[in-house]
Order: C-alpha cells, then sequence, then structure tokens
C-alpha cells in the first residue's frame, strides 16, 4: 500500500502546513478499504493464495531466468543454461502445484 500512498501524497503540496494530516488521512482510508474488499470478498484469501502462487513464481523464479537467457543468449555457458533451465522447470512445477491447490480449495468452498 505505501506505494498508492506515496502517489497520492504526491498531489498533496508539500508546503502545506496539514500535509501530516493528510498523510495519515490518505493511509488510514486506504486501509479500511483494505478491510472492507478483505470482508466483502468471500474467498479472498484463496484468491489471493491463486494470485500469489501464478505471480510469485512468476515474477521471481521464470521471468528473471527467461530474461537472462534471451539477453545473454550467445554468452551463457552451458552450466549457466542448465541452471537456468533448472529454475524455470522448477518455478513452473511449484506454480501448477500452488494454482491446482488453490483452484481446488475454491471449488471445495462452493461444494
Amino acid at each position: 500500500m505505501s506505494p498508492v500512498a506515496m502517489c497520492l501524497e504526491e498531489l498533496i503540496p508539500s508546503d502545506n502546513l496539514q500535509f501530516q494530516m493528510y498523510s495519515i488521512l490518505i493511509r488510514t482510508a486506504l486501509v479500511l478499504s483494505t478491510l472492507f474488499v478483505g470482508l466483502s470478498v468471500p474467498f479472498f484469501g484463496l484468491v489471493m493464495s491463486l494470485i500469489g502462487s501464478l505471480l510469485t513464481m512468476l515474477v521471481t523464479l521464470i521471468l528473471p531466468c527467461a530474461c537472462f537467457l534471451s539477453i545473454f543468449r550467445a554468452k551463457v555457458t552451458p552450466l549457466q543454461g542448465f541452471l537456468c533451465m533448472l529454475i524455470i522447470t522448477v518455478g513452473t512445477v511449484s506454480s501448477v502445484f500452488g494454482s491446482y491447490s488453490a483452484i481446488f480449495q475454491i471449488i471445495q468452498q462452493f461444494v
């Protein structure tokens, strides 16, 4: 929430004497809106689990290795290529199992 709050705080003139109060109000409103969404969506934790299993593995394991292989295609040693492919495979398998588990739990909540 901090990046969102900082972007909103940039809209407030910093020479304003009430800047601190506006900053507190913005951050409080963001926390309350997050709480409202968390309480109103019935399976918020499971949906976040699904999104996390898909995106976390993609951003932390799969994409960095894929970009490394793409950028340094000619300079990659066989060991580096093997390790990158191993990391991509582990990330993909973990993402599939995590997504399957989250989807299975969401379906169980409906049944």
